[in-house]
């Protein structure tokens, strides 16, 4: 009678999130695309604030919608508070290209979509979108590995809170690359040789020093890091060891990634794709499937840092490629 009580209590809270992130997702998708095309346009301000606003909006709103001292919603009440926030910045965004303040201008006459365009948007999405498909596979894939292993539970726990560290570390060299492809498109399109160059230079040293800042971070603090999210002595142990050997060679995530980009840029989405392929796809792959069998645990350990070895020395094979390709691309717009 309880267990039956119980799921007619949930099924019913089930419905009203998932119809409530529905509609988050209906204003989020058109404010992610709204932004997207500010941030093109160097409005970064509005950008800024639209999302800073929808997030702190859901940060307060959560509290409130959720727990029994205000609207008592529970699951139901963060969904709400979701949507509302997303809304929000959608309202926002809207405000600013209908109130004439952006330099591109939403209007029926343009919506005029062909093949030719739709595929360069294609191609030049499909690499970030597969990059963020393969980081979740090999999520899975460890969590499979670390099944079979001695302490399975508490590894699989510790793997967990270091994924939403390691996720943090991702975001923050995601961020900073979207804001340089719209520079190095910009100025690969004007044929501003020198600007172009510049921005790449610029990425490069970013990327690598801001992840060789988080890599030193993380080691220094992996213990107490760990200890935030859980309080077992097991799960430290495990989850301290994950996280450094996750950033041991962080670098080679900033410097794919910003090659990725660049390679889309000069129109070469093929070598784009490859390397949003190789890091935690074809070379992470082989090594969980393999290691943990024969290493235990210490397989899990060695599998990030053997991968990001390799996706190194391949980004540096490629920086040359990277370089001609650029500058007869950019030639080759001029005799045109």
């Amino acid at each position: 009678m309880t267990a039956f009580g119980a799921s007619e209590n949930v099924l019913p809270q089930a419905k009203d999130y998932a119809f409530w992130m529905f509609i988050a997702a209906l204003f989020n998708l058109p404010a992610q695309s709204m932004n997207f095309a500010a941030r093109a346009e160097s409005s970064v301000k509005i950008t800024m604030i639209a999302v800073s606003v929808g997030a702190l909006l859901n940060v307060v709103l959560d509290p409130i919608f959720m727990f029994s001292w205000g609207l008592g919603m529970k699951v139901e009440g963060a969904s709400l508070a979701t949507a509302i926030s997303q809304c929000v910045t959608f309202l926002m965004l809207v405000w600013f290209y209908f109130c004439g303040r952006s330099i591109i201008k939403i209007k029926p006459k343009y919506f005029r979509p062909t093949w030719k365009m739709l595929g360069s948007v294609i191609s030049i999405g499909i690499p970030t979108a597969v990059l963020q498909i393969f980081l979740a596979v090999a999520t899975s894939l460890t969590n499979v590995s670390a099944k079979n292993l001695p302490d399975a539970d508490y590894i699989i726990a510790a793997y967990g809170v270091v994924q939403r560290l390691a996720l943090i570390g991702y975001y923050i060299i995601m961020g900073f690359m979207q804001g340089y492809q719209p520079v190095a498109a910009y100025a690969f399109g004007a044929e501003d040789e020198e600007r172009f160059y510049t921005s790449v230079k610029f990425a490069l040293k970013g990327s690598l020093l801001l992840t060789v800042v988080v890599a030193l971070l993380y080691i220094a603090l992996s213990k107490p890091l760990i200890y935030i999210f859980n309080k077992n002595t097991q799960i430290i142990e495990y989850g301290r060891y994950l996280l450094i050997s996750q950033v041991a060679l962080y670098p080679a995530f900033g410097l794919c990634y910003m090659m990725t980009i660049t390679f889309q840029t000069i129109g070469n989405s093929k070598t784009g794709l490859f390397l949003s392929v190789i890091r935690q796809g074809l070379f992470f792959i082989p090594f969980i499937l393999t290691l943990p069998r024969v290493l235990g645990v210490k397989g899990i350990y060695f599998t990030q840092p053997f991968a990001d070895l390799l996706t190194i020395i391949t980004c540096l094979l490629l920086i040359k490629k990277m370089k001609k390709e650029s500058f007869i691309n950019m030639h080759k717009k001029e005799t045109s």
